[in-house]
């Protein structure tokens, strides 16, 4: 294997660069692997992508981390970035629904309330009167696992799905409810359906237990400058540490060595490793494992994901004039175009400090199973938004420039039977030494997860499955975090 390396340990091949394969490089390379990371597109960072409109630095993908658990925010101060670490500086969302921007509920677990008063004034009074019935309800069993939209609806109605599970569930998996694992997408949830009779009951424990664990601090953080610069400064991290990192070098094939090794053809190179963590969306996993894992491939060639796009405009500051908040949900009942809206300039005070005379908004398009609207060219989805944004807060300004992203296959989908089929994979691979999958097909989509995901990977190369067991045991709850994720 060429390059410099840091050490003299085991030899260690990670194939991906997204922010799942540079964690896992981050902590092979603490353990003591000499490392080379293998990246078939032209930069490092995955969905994870800073960038600019107007000479504002802005995120084009994912744009905070879930501070609650400590691999993101750590991962940031390991690689120098502590001191810039921000809070939003506004954490108040609405829910454009029923013909008005109303201020999102306080007191549900991802849309699930646990009292009916909590969502007065985003439901009808049909549908919080609804939600009382729980109580009386006889017991709904949820087997191993249970669609998350079809068990709310079952004990507190429709509406409440509708009007707020949909929408957060879809800032975070732009999926369905109706489809989405409860067990994989909200643990927690699913843990109390087990365990109590009344939904609403369990909530509340839910809520009782976060508020006597007193948890402080912010729910998220951001990054000034972009959470898309968190990758870059990883990627400087390895380097400097003597790991090899190379882009535009697709891996077309993973075979068993004689012994425990394994070699990694990537275009006219053939490295030969101890180790290889496999870090790519489950597609291109699926195909690296068909030969030497062809059960793990049949799964994860199994794996749906969802596309969307994020469209950033930017307006001269004085002809804005938003409402208070970090922006808002669309719940797709109410059958408007647009998903989301972040005022990326309200919820974030270094994006307004840099450029003081700008606003810079994002709005999301695309769920699974929508293609129409993500066919559309760039003009139309910025008109799409533009005319969404009038409608729901009066924005009729021109924009001074605005940039379309587009995520093809961007959000693995976690439908009931996910951590089954992840149990399956690492049962099919469990007998590979020194292999192993990491990233958010797995145990949760967010950027803390696949970094938990990472490092339980690596530690498994090392024969420490505390962290994969965990994971299985407990997927990371990718919570919601504020309009337009």
């Amino acid at each position: 294997m060429s390059g410099s390396h840091a050490g003299d340990g085991p030899r260690a091949v990670v194939v991906g660069a997204g922010i799942a394969g540079l964690a896992a490089a981050h902590r092979l390379l603490e353990r003591g692997a000499r490392v080379t990371v293998l990246e078939a597109s032209d930069r490092v960072g995955g969905k994870l992508l800073p960038g600019e409109i107007a000479g504002a630095r802005v995120d084009l993908g994912a744009e905070s981390l879930l501070a609650r658990r400590p691999e993101a925010v750590g991962l940031a101060r390991d690689v120098g970035l502590a001191d810039r670490l921000r809070s939003p500086a506004t954490a108040s969302a609405a829910l454009w629904t029923r013909g008005a921007l109303r201020p999102m509920p306080r007191g549900h677990v991802m849309g699930v309330p646990g009292t009916a008063a909590a969502l007065a004034g985003v439901l009808s009074d049909d549908g919080v009167a609804r939600i009382g019935r729980d109580a009386d309800l006889p017991r709904t069993e949820v087997g191993d696992d249970v669609a998350i939209g079809e068990y709310v609806a079952a004990r507190l109605g429709r509406e409440v799905v509708d009007r707020l599970v949909e929408p957060l569930l879809g800032g975070v998996y732009a999926g369905d409810a109706y489809r989405i694992s409860m067990r994989a997408a909200v643990p927690q949830l699913f843990e109390a359906a087990r365990t109590h009779t009344s939904l609403t009951e369990g909530v509340r424990e839910i809520q009782a237990k976060a508020a006597a664990a007193r948890q402080t601090g912010p729910v998220f953080m951001g990054i000034a400058g972009g959470v898309g610069t968190l990758p870059l400064a990883v990627a400087d991290s390895l380097r400097a540490r003597g790991a090899e990192i190379l882009t535009g070098t697709p891996v077309t094939e993973l075979r068993r060595e004689a012994g425990d090794g394994w070699r990694v053809i990537a275009g006219d190179r053939a490295l030969h490793a101890d180790a290889v963590v496999v870090a790519v969306p489950a597609p291109a996993a699926s195909a690296l494992l068909r030969a030497e894992a062809p059960g793990a491939a049949a799964e994860l060639a199994g794996v749906e994901y969802a596309s969307m796009a994020l469209i950033t405009l930017a307006y001269r500051r004085a002809e804005t004039d938003l409402p208070e908040g970090s922006g808002f949900l669309v719940p797709p009942v109410d059958g408007h175009t647009i998903k989301a809206s972040t005022f990326a300039s309200r919820k974030w005070g270094w994006i307004a400090e840099e450029n003081p005379d700008l606003v810079v908004l994002r709005t999301s398009v695309g769920r699974h199973g929508e293609t129409e609207i993500l066919r559309r060219d760039d003009a139309d989805l910025v008109e799409v938004s533009r005319h969404d944004l009038k409608a729901a807060v009066g924005l009729a300004a021109a924009p001074v420039a605005t940039r379309v992203t587009r995520w093809n296959d961007g959000l693995p989908q976690y439908p009931v039977g996910h951590h089954a089929r992840v149990t399956r994979v690492r049962a099919h691979l469990a007998g590979l030494a020194g292999l192993a999958v990491c990233g958010a097909a797995y145990d949760g989509v967010g950027i803390t997860a696949c970094i938990a995901s990472a490092y339980a990977a690596a530690d498994q190369i090392h024969g420490d499955l505390h962290g994969v067991q965990d994971l299985t045991a407990n997927p990371v709850q990718s919570l919601h975090g504020g309009a337009g994720e």
